[in-house]
């Protein structure tokens, strides 16, 4: 019974053998033949808009942040909408309605980052 079971699990180790494989295959490949030109562009700070190896002290737009969170929560949106979706026919009124609830908090977090002009930019 034990041999079965592991068995069933064989197709997922051949999946995670092939994937290993070909993710060091793919990146092995990628650091062989790409070229390797630096310059003074391909190394400045492109993600947070500032310099991160500057004072502590100095002071920096928070609004790269508020992007960040926006994007974490209309993303946790979808998670949550797609399993909503299927399963609406099974959890009724309730969840249907508990859905709306759900969007209606995040349209007025929404609403009052707009509102405070966290969207604007400048």
């Amino acid at each position: 019974m034990m041999d079965a079971l592991l068995l069933e699990y064989l197709p997922i180790l051949i999946f995670l053998g092939i994937a290993i494989v070909l993710s060091v295959v793919f990146v092995g490949a990628a650091m062989l033949i790409a070229p390797k030109a630096p310059d003074q562009e391909k190394l400045s700070a492109y993600e947070c808009g500032f310099e991160a190896f500057e004072g502590a002290r100095r002071q920096f737009d928070v609004r790269f942040y508020l992007v960040a969170i926006l994007f974490i929560i209309f993303d946790l949106e979808v998670a949550f909408l797609f399993p909503w979706a299927v399963a609406l026919g099974d959890i009724g009124l309730f969840g249907f309605w508990s859905m709306v609830v759900f969007l209606l908090i995040l349209t007025v977090g929404f609403v009052y980052e707009w509102k405070k002009g966290a969207l604007e930019w400048e």
